[in-house]
């Protein structure tokens, strides 16, 4: 019996597990889920008797310690901050890891320990990042090996609403940690390449400076730059490449209304409100208002960010019910950011039918024999419901075949490993296509980088 700990169950997790249990019976497989709360881990195991779920405090290092010395291989889903405490105990017992999560500086520091102890730790074998580095280095590893030289590479991914979930004026609800939504693109600036210049964009300007890119049969999207475009030169073996951009998409308009909460400061996450758990919701929108002895919270918003009645942005404002006087903050000691999640939990959480859907676009440029050539590469996938979201599909279904092809030793490399060479992505991507995950590639003419709000 092949044994494979799992620790933590989010969100992301109901494909992993159900495509790893349903493999158990052939891959003589039995699948531990570690997690603090195994309520809602139990009803995804389903009582399956390759199976069992604990409780584990990850934080108790004995526990989880002596859980990955049991275990022949671990996934790690725990918050990205937390998965070097399980790396540092897999090397120390030469265990196998993976992870969807982007490598850290400490987990590269790994690097040396786990070759010498023959062991993967498989880094960013997820959604964004995974599919995307998996389904971009198939076309670019094309390109170079028919002589072609890549000079432009642009690459979108986001976690939308399905169309026939989408009932609200954002057009978008939580498919994944909101957390992570509510603070994206903080930190250092957007950087990126066009056409051999540098770029960056501040956190303050961010989600003015869109693009706007078309999925046929889906209509328009609009895309935000992610933090850091330009490591992936060197990741992808672009370093010679003249632009290089990697972006986030949403729905037209999303962007600019978002907007209004970065410009109050509702995103910040570095301090601490006192007495938040007694404010209303109209309480918190107008800690950052000016004071006036008359004017409404509703008017002093409209007069700060310059709104207008008719703006299709109060219209979505309103709808948040940001303004009310009767609910109640119930968190205690939080930040702006704490605060601004759970008001929007209250209006974007997924209802038990909503399905997600997930979309990613490459656009390739390239030159062959003096000549210029373009390639677009697009991805949808639909989610089924609550639980088995795209989102959960596409993040869980590359780390559970990375898992069995490293358990079968079809996946033979050691130390902190990205999937981005072809003995990894080609047999991934390949059978991503039975469920669904497939990438519509075509030739286009070439014109380059051609953004339109950039």
């Amino acid at each position: 019996m092949r044994k494979i700990l799992i620790i933590g169950s989010g969100k992301s997790s109901s494909y992993l597990i159900k495509y790893l249990l349903d493999k158990s019976e052939k891959e003589n497989l039995f699948i531990t889920i570690a997690d603090k709360d195994i309520t809602n881990t139990k009803l995804l195991l389903n009582n399956h008797s390759k199976s069992k779920a604990i409780e584990l405090d990850v934080f108790d290092d004995n526990a989880r310690e002596q859980e990955i010395v049991n275990a022949d291989i671990v996934i790690s889903m725990l918050p990205a901050r937390f998965h070097l405490l399980v790396a540092k105990d897999c090397v120390n017992h030469s265990k196998n890891m993976l992870t969807a999560s982007y490598i850290s500086d400490e987990m590269l520091a790994l690097n040396e320990r786990a070759v010498e102890k023959g062991i993967v730790i498989m880094n960013e074998i997820g959604l964004d990042p995974g599919i995307d580095h998996m389904s971009a280095m198939k076309v670019i590893d094309q390109i170079k090996e028919k002589g072609g030289k890549v000079i432009l590479f642009e690459s979108f991914t986001g976690g939308l609403i399905a169309p026939e979930s989408d009932n609200n004026l954002w057009n978008y609800k939580f498919t994944w940690n909101p957390r992570n939504v509510v603070l994206a693109g903080q930190g250092s600036p957007a950087k990126f390449i066009q056409e051999g210049s540098y770029k960056y964009i501040p956190y303050s300007k961010l989600f003015r400076r869109t693009e706007f890119l078309e999925i046929e049969n889906y209509g328009r999207f609009e895309g935000y730059a992610n933090r850091d475009s330009l490591k992936y030169r060197k990741i992808y073996g672009l370093e010679d490449v003249k632009t290089l951009y990697r972006g986030t998409i949403r729905k037209v308009g999303f962007s600019k209304a978002w907007n209004v909460f970065v410009q109050l400061g509702m995103t910040d996450d570095s301090y601490i409100i006192e007495n938040s758990n007694k404010m209303k919701f109209r309480d918190f929108v107008n800690l950052f208002l000016p004071y006036h002895p008359t004017d409404s919270v509703e008017l002093k918003l409209r007069h700060s960010l310059k709104i207008d009645q008719d703006d299709l942005i109060w219209n979505k404002l309103l709808e948040l019910d940001i303004f009310s006087n009767q609910k109640t903050i119930t968190l205690e000691k939080a930040t702006p950011a704490q605060i601004l999640q759970f008001i929007l939990c209250q209006s974007w959480s997924l209802e038990p039918n909503d399905k997600d859907m997930i979309v990613m676009y490459h656009k390739f440029g390239y030159e062959l024999n003096n000549k210029k050539y373009q390639i677009e590469s697009n991805m949808v996938c639909m989610g089924e419901d609550q639980t088995y979201t795209a989102m959960a599909k596409t993040v869980g279904l590359p780390l559970a075949i990375a898992t069995l092809a490293i358990l079968n030793s079809k996946i033979k490399a050691v130390g902190v490993q990205l999937p981005i060479n072809k003995n990894i992505y080609n047999p991934i991507l390949k059978e991503l296509i039975e469920y669904g995950i497939k990438f519509n590639e075509y030739e286009v003419p070439y014109y380059g980088y051609n953004p339109l709000n950039l």
